[in-house]
């Protein structure tokens, strides 16, 4: 009898290893990648993917002292790259080739519909006054587009648009193409059938190419000048607004679904602070007129797929 206890106990025992171990395993998948286990991946590298609003060379220097400053709050190495255009990021955030993308808003939307992406983060802006381009006090989440024309170009109307030259961005972009097409959609001018688009990469390209007579009309965002000042300080004096459209949101930070919770966190932590801060707000300015940043949730950009069907229609 006492044998065939020991018997019994050695196999009880010898089954409960056998399903320790299993257990162990299944922690040791979901450390990989799983969302059910609650770890998912953790970066060992971060790898930080930039869309061109400017000239790309200009963006990648300004965009490494924040991968400095990302480094030292991290601890693990920051990479930043700018892709060829917008749609670039998405792909390489969908294939895990990125962990984090600065993404416009019409992009994170297409992003987050193919499981590429969820937000983190929005940028915070300051206002800005139409009139000079002068910054206001007030940070806000949102911004304008609008579409620039010379003052001695006798286009006072959307309908002057007809049959002219018009610089869009990428056909994603929010306020390079998407808002002001759909403006144009809804007061009588379609943006494929009525003006010649010329696709160009940055709005400071934009900006550039209406002021050299290059382009009839130019759709950016409210302060793009800016970006042109220096070379050009009589950006403001030569060109105005032809239209502004309604609220745009602000630009996301956003990370790869898969990532860890605690490291999204810690990223998300070390971004908040980097804006806090004179150094790093002076570094995020110079990359994409950022001043800070807030916790986002999808929600806020359903307003961007309203606009995603809308631009549909354009063409048709």
């Amino acid at each position: 009898m006492l044998k065939r206890l020991t018997v019994l106990f050695a196999a009880l025992f010898l089954l409960l290893g056998v399903l320790a171990a299993c257990g162990s395993n299944k922690d040791d998948n979901a450390s990989n990648g799983s969302k059910s286990s609650g770890k998912g991946y953790v970066p060992k590298q971060l790898t930080i993917g930039f869309v061109p609003s400017q000239n790309a060379e200009t963006l990648e220097a300004r965009a490494k002292p924040l991968a400095e400053l990302l480094q030292k709050r991290l601890g693990i190495p920051v990479k930043v790259t700018v892709t060829t255009d917008y749609n670039a990021v998405v792909q390489a955030m969908k294939s895990k080739q990125l962990d984090l993308g600065f993404l416009p808003p019409t992009d994170y939307v297409i992003a987050h519909s193919q499981g590429a992406a969820d937000v983190l983060l929005q940028a915070l802006r300051y206002g800005v006054n139409p009139e000079n381009g002068a910054n206001t006090d007030e940070l806000v989440d949102y911004y304008y587009a609008v579409m620039l024309v010379r003052k001695d170009s006798g286009i006072n109307d959307v309908k002057d648009l007809k049959g002219k030259k018009v610089a869009w961005q990428s056909p994603t972009s929010s306020a390079g193409y998407v808002w002001p097409a759909i403006y144009m959609k809804e007061h009588g001018v379609d943006a494929q059938k009525d003006v010649k688009g010329v696709t160009l990469q940055g709005h400071d390209k934009a900006v550039e190419a209406l002021l050299n007579g290059d382009v009839d009309a130019a759709a950016v965002f409210l302060d793009a000048r800016n970006i042109v000042k220096q070379e050009h300080p009589d950006a403001w004096d030569k060109t105005k607004i032809l239209f502004t459209t309604e609220k745009i949101p602000n630009d996301t930070i956003s990370v790869r679904p898969d990532m860890n919770d605690k490291w999204k966190k810690k990223i998300a932590d070390a971004f908040v602070a980097i804006g806090k801060d004179p150094k790093g707000k002076d570094i995020i300015f110079n990359i994409y007129s950022h001043v800070g940043y807030t916790p986002s949730k999808d929600s806020n950009f359903d307003i961007v797929r309203e606009y995603n069907d809308k631009i549909k229609e354009i063409g048709k």
